[in-house]
């Protein structure tokens, strides 16, 4: 059951009125944000049992099953859920940390919601650190860090590097931009959801470190496209007869062998001693739409630089293809463009 609005309601005076019960508000709970954020507040309400917590989702199942899964650990904490992202902001909370799809939903929530609360009382904007983890566009990101700025609060920019395992482990890497002053208050919240703390620069910066580097950038590529002539070769080789888990052996030990073969194998039995996705029904893993999305970076990049990626460009095409034709495999593990392709035999 959702806390009552008087609770809120107390929730965001004692918020405002003391240090002593510092709140800190976390929209977004996909895979990585719930598991961040339950590192965070698990970590954070050790260290101040006063501590006052707040989560938001576009999917209310999402923050629900949040709140109950960290009051069973934590049954004395204060967590309450909201909404909406104005619910959210109109509390008031000392750090507001979002970890969302993409551009658009940042813009979404910082416009339509936090950048107004904040305009309207300079007080609470001067005491609030906005913390955005999205992975996004870096004019995007530059633009809304700069009307934050305008209210008195303060923002940095911190993608994050490491996956689902790195977030639920709290080792994930933070590559962070805007000012030193921003990045000194931001280091100790970080460090509670990860083992890297990088600043690399002013605002955007982070991003464009992400984005933009050549090791990450190309491992992002790389792995799109692997992962779908990894589904083609073991698709073929079914249909020519081969068991798959031979097959699979094959490939391993041969010239052919990479993650997505070895360990993200998209075929049910191909690995009998491991247990990738395929194995729960493409649960778990990383995101058809989050592959999808970063595709998209990076032909993007590549475009603005000259530089061809006729592969990546089909690759991107696939996933979009995928996302828009079954849209049930959109959530699911990347490697579940294997059950998509299977759906276009003829």
């Amino acid at each position: 059951m959702r806390p009552c609005s008087r609770v809120l309601q107390s929730l965001s005076h004692s918020s405002r009125r003391t240090s002593s019960r510092p709140t800190t508000t976390f929209i977004g709970l996909g895979r990585m944000g719930y598991e961040m954020a339950y590192n965070l507040f698990s970590k954070q309400i050790v260290d101040n049992p006063h501590s006052q917590f707040v989560v938001c989702d576009a999917i209310p199942d999402a923050a629900q099953s949040f709140r109950t899964s960290f009051l069973n650990k934590f049954p004395a904490a204060n967590l309450a859920i909201v909404n909406s992202p104005a619910d959210a902001a109109a509390l008031g909370s000392q750090v507001i940390i979002t970890m969302l799809p993409s551009s658009p939903q940042v813009q979404q929530v910082f416009s339509g919601a936090i950048i107004p609360f904040l305009q309207t009382s300079k007080l609470t904007a001067q005491n609030t650190l906005c913390i955005d983890s999205t992975t996004l566009d870096v004019n995007v990101a530059r633009d809304v860090a700069v009307e934050v700025g305008k209210t008195g609060a303060k923002m940095v920019d911190a993608p994050v590097s490491g996956g689902v395992t790195g977030a639920k482990a709290a080792t994930l890497s933070f590559l962070v931009g805007g000012t030193k002053e921003s990045f000194t208050l931001s280091h100790p919240i970080l460090s509670h959801m990860g083992s890297r703390i990088i600043h690399c620069g002013a605002s955007g910066s982070g991003l464009s470190a992400k984005i933009c580097n050549n090791v990450q950038l190309s491992h992002l590529l790389i792995l799109g496209v692997q992962q779908i002539i990894v589904a083609e070769g073991m698709l073929l080789g079914q249909r020519l007869g081969l068991n798959p888990a031979i097959l699979a052996a094959v490939i391993n030990s041969s010239t052919g062998s990479c993650w997505s073969s070895s360990v993200n194998n998209p075929v049910p039995s191909a690995l009998p001693d491991k247990s990738p996705p395929c194995e729960r029904e493409y649960e778990g893993g990383f995101a058809t739409t989050l592959m999808l999305k970063d595709m998209g970076l990076a032909t993007s990049i590549a475009g603005s630089s000259g530089t061809p990626l006729p592969l990546g460009k089909v690759a991107e095409e696939i996933y979009a293809d995928v996302v828009k034709k079954q849209p049930e495999l959109a959530r699911k593990d990347f490697s579940s463009v294997y059950k998509f392709l299977t759906t276009q035999i003829s």
